[in-house]
């Protein structure tokens, strides 16, 4: 990452980024259009998904905290040449999203009313973990360089999930918890990649056992970072219910239906620039902590160039 041509280096980052971004879009679309067809309460579910969706993004948002705080990191001490120090931020990475698991999961089954909408939600905080990890780690797998590795991680789950659905919605008939017991199980697999991967000899960065445990230090270095991805995620969500609770009042629930299936066809716009950037990210965090101050802001004017 620290002498390769900057066209060829950013394509070959940069392309399986967003394909996988892309990828899991449709794959959320397909999801959607799957619920949405249930005989009988497709509609009711469908409005379901849309309310769950804010709580969705909100647990993502903090896989990014980690993930968009510690990969950066670790690329910058990668580039450093201290491969040691970068493992012990993957470790004390994986140990923060291991804390946010617990106290999501708290918090949020205190919270949930048994509604038929909320089916699909008391499933899908089973696999909070599961989210963690195959959202959170996917970064520092892609912070070594091995942009298609995170590809297939995301390519696999999102090839599971597809499967299932039709198998545990409308063949099994489990309808609602069908669709989140598919969700959580297409989690598990992406997670498990990402953690075979970092703890395979193929990988940069090893996660071994003895570097998961809190580094109250290297955490904060990794929420310092990470704090802006995570504000810009947990404001979407927030954003989200009070479009939801507006339609509701004023619409109903075939509107926050119609919103559902708007949010997932919009963020089709959005995802290749966030599948770009979040490729390209590592090579100018890599070249920073090298010192290679000039590639560093070659790098920086030709994202933003193309991302233009």
């Amino acid at each position: 990452m620290g002498t390769e041509s900057i066209p060829k280096l950013m394509v070959s980052m940069a392309v399986p980024s967003i394909i996988a971004q892309i990828i899991n879009i449709l794959y959320n679309i397909v999801d959607r259009i799957y619920i949405g067809h249930i005989p009988g309460v497709g509609a009711a579910a469908l409005t379901g998904v849309g309310i769950t969706f804010p709580i969705i993004t909100l647990i993502s948002a903090f896989s990014a905290f980690v993930g968009m705080g510690g990969a950066p990191l670790a690329a910058i001490w990668l580039g450093k040449g201290d491969r040691k120090h970068a493992e012990k931020i993957l470790g004390s990475g994986t140990c923060l999203l291991v804390i946010f698991t617990v106290v999501l999961m708290a918090v949020f089954y205190g919270f949930l009313r048994p509604f038929l909408y909320m089916d699909y939600m008391y499933i899908y905080l089973l696999g909070t973990l599961f989210v963690e990890l195959a959202l959170g780690l996917n970064p520092f797998i892609i912070s070594q360089g091995r942009s298609r590795i995170a590809m297939i991680s995301i390519v696999i789950g999102a090839v599971v999930n597809i499967a299932l659905d039709p198998l545990f919605i409308f063949v099994f008939g489990w309808g609602v918890k069908g669709a989140a017991i598919a969700t959580v199980l297409s989690q598990a697999v992406s997670a498990a990649w990402n953690v075979k991967f970092l703890m395979s000899p193929k990988s940069s960065l090893r996660l071994s056992l003895c570097h998961v445990r809190p580094s109250f230090r290297i955490m904060w270095q990794i929420c310092s970072l990470g704090i802006s991805p995570f504000i810009m995620r947990s404001t979407e969500s927030l954003i989200s219910i009070v479009l939801n609770r507006g339609l509701q009042i004023y619409g109903g629930d075939l509107y926050v239906g119609s919103l559902t299936i708007m949010q997932s066809v919009l963020q089709l716009f959005s995802a290749p620039l966030s599948g770009f950037t979040q490729g390209v990210q590592p090579i100018i965090s890599y070249n920073y902590g090298a010192g290679n101050f000039d590639r560093v802001k070659k790098l920086y004017r030709s994202m933003i160039g193309i991302s233009f």
